[in-house]
């Protein structure tokens, strides 16, 4: 028996756990309340794909004659194929038997349906020698192809990451996800609730916790309420999660609570604990955080407990038990390095810092606590977590799922991560400013930083002044440029059609992101068309910004609102040109092709020079170093040696350190007394040192045995030691 029970909804990621259900799990262990976790979607998966209820499907859609196309008919046929390799495929890329890669890869093995038609060159996209990588693509290929027949023959709300995310898109009614309820459940409803009764069984809760982060959870999230209602009436039921934080705020639709009995807001912690003591006890005063609660048949919003929400230091480290971490599913769906990340692996999420410390986009949820609520965790807190969950889970690669991670806290975690000898992996979401400077980017790679993603947005300096994101077109590219070096992938998010945008400038955009691409200093970029949304300042005043809202009664769901814009530009037919041209700048093909050859129907000419985004790279940074910038060696110490140089008959000692990176080897020489003292300093320059050197106490310490210490710094002995880990931050 457990106190809560903590599930996650079909359907989020298949290659890790969307990390909420954790996050509270942890929490809950600070409380001494007792938890159980479930990632129901992983378990349906599962327990969908293999041969049995593959089996099961394909004599579902027979007896049914829904198998109607002719992909449908194609994957019928192979039906024994299926059967056979259904399995060991998702042993796979579970990451087991990995040397069945190679049969994979080899011709005529896998049955291929219509997914494998967008296979042309796969030894482009993986190399001839990568075959886990271009195995786990044609598997991919291969169970997205089963995918489609369930779509077309069995159910066609289903998909890998979401489930009948329709109904939960922009539902400013309750109505049609209300019907659909009402209605026998699904194929893949009765998997769902099969496996959770049983847990139900098991577990015995007392209190029954839907975490709905997304549109594709909602319906999978009231079905299972459904059934907990009908079948186990003594247990509570409460919804929270990114989707009722959002969407629900307005809430007023009193049949939602024929299904859950409290909808918390915001962050989960202190409502559920409040909720929990309010279970315990009945009879006390109702003292309750964020809450949705049904009262003489209306919705009502409790907030009445004058507790303060707790610090990120406070909520204790996100577990992970339960879950089933060594049978996830690692993909790879399209042949990108940044977006296999989304989908490959296994990663645990953390945390550095709740809310975004800029806050000031306009298209951006800032009203909301999960963007305006800044509050950062410690790095050594941090580093402590992590060390904690890789002993836990045995992963040693982080997701940091922030808005945007803070630049100095990112430098104090790599440092705390390199002083203490871990080598792991992580990735998370930045905001391109000026901090990135190249050394900055050398500690972050050093401390297993692999890639970032960020909003260059609608790469548009007019445009990124209006969306108030607090950055240019120009700062963008040499961030990207300074990650890139260090050997960081970049991944960039951007925008077409934001307010007042004109068609010049969507074309101008376009032509920068070709050229960023062409010097190859972002790797990877998805376009999105804008969207207003009701809590962002543009959703707040959209008059503001030339747009005519359309606004709908609001009974259920409130956050995407329809809108006309002033200048009656139909942004949404530059969708598929974007793509395309995008798909192909990550292959590194169509750079020298003029950009009308995206459409099919006339743009104008960009009005973006040629070399723009190289001509931005060209700009010198500031020669001077900051008084306060901290001093740091990342090398270890050198091989020493010395030798005397005579030249127009003086004699000089020179003193000779040598270096050995892991690729290299670095030969530096000074006059012996600056060698000594500059070996001397190596040693307290090093990142394992626990008191940090300043550039104007490494001059001070310089200059009590010679002059002008800028001379010595801004040498060619010191310049080559700057190319290999002696970093100014």
């Amino acid at each position: 028996m457990k106190d809560i029970f903590l599930v996650t909804p079909p359907f989020t990621q298949l290659n890790t756990p969307y990390p909420a259900t954790a996050y509270l799990k942890g929490f809950f262990n600070t409380k001494g309340i007792s938890s159980f976790q479930m990632d129901l979607g992983i378990e349906v998966i599962l327990a969908l794909f293999k041969r049995e209820s593959l089996q099961d499907i394909f004599d579902f859609a027979y007896e049914n004659e829904t198998i109607v196309s002719e992909n449908a008919q194609r994957i019928y046929a192979l039906k024994e194929d299926y059967l056979k390799t259904i399995n060991p495929i998702i042993a796979f890329v579970q990451g087991k038997n990995q040397s069945f890669s190679r049969q994979i890869c080899s011709p005529n093995f896998l049955p291929q349906a219509s997914r494998f038609d967008q296979v042309d060159d796969m030894e482009t996209a993986f190399g001839l020698m990568g075959f886990q990588d271009k195995a786990k693509h044609l598997a991919t290929l291969y169970l997205e192809d089963i995918s489609d027949f369930i779509i077309e023959c069995v159910d066609e709300n289903f998909g890998f990451s979401r489930y009948a995310e329709r109904l939960g898109r922009s539902a400013s009614s309750f109505d049609e996800l209300h019907t659909k309820l009402q209605e026998e459940p699904t194929y893949i409803d009765e998997i769902s609730l099969k496996i959770l009764d049983q847990k139900l069984k098991d577990i015995q809760p007392k209190l029954f916790c839907l975490s709905v982060p997304f549109p594709g959870n909602l319906y999978c999230a009231f079905r299972c309420a459904q059934f907990v209602k009908v079948n186990y009436p003594e247990i509570k039921i409460v919804m929270g999660g990114g989707f009722p934080n959002t969407e629900l705020r307005s809430l007023t639709d009193v049949r939602v609570f024929d299904f859950v009995d409290y909808i918390t807001l915001d962050d989960g912690e202190l409502p559920l604990e409040r909720l929990w003591q309010h279970l315990l006890d009945p009879t006390a005063e109702c003292e309750l955080k964020r809450t949705f609660i049904c009262e003489n048949g209306e919705v009502v919003y409790v907030n009445n407990s004058l507790q303060k929400d707790y610090k990120q230091d406070d909520l204790g480290t996100p577990d992970y038990s339960d879950l089933l971490l060594d049978q996830y599913i690692s993909v790879i769906e399209i042949a990108n390095p940044m977006h296999s990340l989304w989908s490959d692996g296994r990663w645990n999420k953390l945390t550095m810092a709740h809310g975004c410390y800029w806050g000031k986009c306009t298209f951006c949820d800032g009203s909301l606590d999960y963007i305006k609520t800044f509050d950062p965790l410690s790095a050594v807190s941090l580093v402590d977590r992590m060390e904690e969950l890789i002993a836990q889970t045995g992963e040693t690669g982080f997701h940091f799922v922030d808005e945007a991670a803070p630049p100095a806290l990112m430098k104090a975690l790599a440092i705390e991560i390199i002083k203490r000898k871990l080598s792991l992996t992580w990735w998370t979401n930045i905001r391109f400013e000026k901090s990135f400077t190249r050394d900055m980017c050398e500690l972050l790679k050093a401390s297993g930083c692999i890639a970032v993603s960020g909003g260059l947005e609608v790469a548009s300096d007019r445009m990124l002044e209006l969306i108030n994101k607090g950055t240019t077109v120009e700062q963008v590219a040499r961030v990207a440029h300074n990650l890139t070096e260090a050997g960081v992938m970049v991944h960039a998010y951007l925008m077409y059609g934001f307010p007042t945008q004109t068609v010049q400038e969507t074309v101008d955009s376009l032509e920068m992101v070709r050229q960023l691409f062409e010097l190859g200093i972002i790797q990877s970029a998805f376009w999105h068309q804008f969207a207003l949304t009701a809590h962002s300042p543009i959703g707040l005043a959209p008059e503001k910004y030339g747009l005519k809202p359309i606004y709908e009664a609001i009974r259920f769901a409130n956050n995407d609102i329809q809108f006309k814009d002033k200048t009656g530009i139909k942004h949404d037919k530059f969708s598929f040109g974007l793509k395309k041209s995008l798909y192909n700048y990550m292959h590194d093909i169509g750079f020298d092709l003029p950009l009308q050859e995206w459409f099919d129907f006339k743009i104008p000419k960009t009005t973006i020079k040629r070399g723009f985004i190289r001509n931005c790279l060209q700009v010198e940074e500031a020669f001077i170093t900051k008084p306060s910038a901290k001093i740091i060696w990342l090398g270890g110490f050198p091989l020493v040696s010395s030798y005397t140089k005579s030249k127009r008959g003086v004699t000089r000692e020179i003193f000779e350190m040598t270096f050995h990176s892991k690729t290299e080897t670095i030969d530096v020489s000074m006059d012996k007394e600056q060698g000594e003292w500059w070996l001397d300093q190596l040693d307290r320059l090093s990142i394992n040192e626990e008191e940090v050197f300043t550039f104007a106490s490494l001059k001070e310490s310089y200059e009590e045995q010679f002059e002008n210490f800028e001379l010595f710094w801004y040498s060619k002995p010191i310049n080559v030691l700057r190319e290999n880990g002696l970093l100014v931050l």
